[in-house]
């Protein structure tokens, strides 16, 4: 017979079996995909100087809308991903880094931070500024560091059951086009959104190719120029917390802000007309889509080493006190990120890679829909394939602003052995 205490050992383990497999079966982490957002404002008060590229910044009067930091996060099966936006030019790995190690539950190259592009906000590079310093206000660049580790870590404080839906279509309207040659940019929008299980939004991701530099450097003004406007509609529409992700806009994919007479419309209007337009053509395209309630979520990333040959990458990168991590024989590592999400797969790109390597990756990539996110994890200048490089007149600055002649070469081989050597997106597997 068993005695007193064993009966109560008895009892005790069917407890412990009937709790565990209670927290197996319901657990957020290991079964439900579940997504959470959140923002920060990086507005430098009083106003900084604003950095459109390699040299000095330029001095500000007044602002235009407000510059943020976003932060998206994805959880399912135990894996989390953050997908982060900034209103800046770049945000270097250098920066990046401190960010990371500031974030709780989520794995540091699990941590996917890009930059809009705005030529119209403060340097995060630390070029020199020609007169023996840097253009970077480095306790500015500590405070946005802490804000957007804040932002993440908030974001995945806020992660809630949710499913997602997805889509890629044309952007149609006076948005952006090529400056070098108007039709060689890629038109198409792709766009994620997050739902509660009721289908009401969360947040939408908006992922275009465009040079947000309606405002510029010049004018005195510090802004996240048409990006701002962008967000301000999708939340107005009911898109909840918007968060673009730029693509493959270099050499020279622009906002059109051409008037009638050619001449550029460097107004806040503009900005407006143009963030709105496609805000709009964003829910637009997304509106009809299915929701995937439980998409898969799969992130891989690996470090890619370029040559430098570039003499002004190579300046920057020795001169600059962040720290830019070069090996000291002119090569310099970043990480890759690919992710799988439902039926889409994403790639990021460490810089501004041409349209034509866009068009390129997105016919190699698996998904469904493929995501590039340009400018995210470091952002190196432009990417040009090796017949591009150096070529022919119209791309003498875009070469000497990349890295070197293999930039491209190495970034498309080591890019596509990621996606092919990672598992494959699932096909489309909708509830209505």
């Amino acid at each position: 017979m068993k005695t007193t205490r064993q009966k109560a050992l008895m009892r005790m383990s069917l407890l412990l079996f009937f709790f565990f497999a209670l927290i197996c079966c319901h657990s957020p982490a290991l079964a439900a995909f579940r997504a959470g957002v959140a923002v920060r404002i990086v507005t430098p008060d009083p106003l900084l100087p604003v950095s459109g590229g390699v040299g000095p910044s330029h001095p500000t009067t007044k602002k235009q809308g407000e510059l943020t930091v976003r932060a998206l996060v994805f959880e399912n099966s135990g894996a989390r991903v953050a997908i982060v936006g900034s209103d800046f030019l770049g945000f270097p790995s250098a920066l990046g880094n401190k960010v990371r190690a500031q974030v709780n539950g989520i794995a540091p190259e699990n941590i996917l931070i890009g930059a809009t592009h705005t030529h119209s906000a403060p340097d995060c590079y630390g070029f020199p500024d020609g007169r023996g310093g840097f253009a970077a206000d480095f306790k500015y660049l500590e405070m946005v560091c802490a804000k957007m580790a804040e932002a993440i870590n908030e974001a995945v404080a806020k992660l809630q059951d949710a499913g997602v839906k997805i889509a890629t279509g044309e952007a149609q309207g006076k948005i952006a086009y090529n400056y070098y040659a108007p039709q060689l940019y890629d038109p198409r929008c792709h766009v994620v959104q997050a739902v509660t299980p009721e289908g009401k939004p969360i947040a939408t991701l908006v992922n275009y190719a465009v040079h947000p530099e309606v405002l510029g450097d010049g004018q005195g003004i510090l802004s996240p120029d048409l990006i701002g406007p962008l967000y301000d509609r999708v939340q107005e529409r009911g898109g909840g917390t918007a968060i673009f992700m730029n693509s493959a806009q270099g050499g020279m994919v622009t906002a059109d802000c051409r008037g009638p007479d050619g001449k550029d419309v460097r107004t806040w209007s503009e900005c407006v007309r143009i963030g709105q337009l496609l805000a709009d053509e964003a829910l637009r395209i997304i509106e009809p889509s299915k929701v995937q309630a439980e998409p898969k979520l799969f992130c891989a990333s690996k470090t890619v080493t370029f040559p430098v040959e570039s003499a002004i990458l190579l300046a920057v990168l020795k001169a600059s006190p962040l720290g830019h991590a070069s090996d000291g024989s002119g090569r310099i590592s970043t990480r890759v990120n690919l992710v799988n999400l439902g039926n889409a797969q994403i790639l990021t790109i460490p810089g501004e890679a041409l349209p034509n390597i866009g068009y390129y990756l997105k016919r190699k990539m698996h998904g469904e829909h493929n995501f590039l996110l340009g400018l995210t994890n470091d952002a190196f200048g432009y990417i040009l394939t090796k017949e591009d490089w150096g070529s022919f007149k119209r791309y003498d600055y875009v070469s000497r602003v990349c890295l070197g002649e293999l930039t491209g070469q190495i970034y498309i081989e080591e890019a596509l052995k990621l996606a092919d050597q990672s598992p494959r997106p699932a096909r489309q597997s909708a509830a209505d």
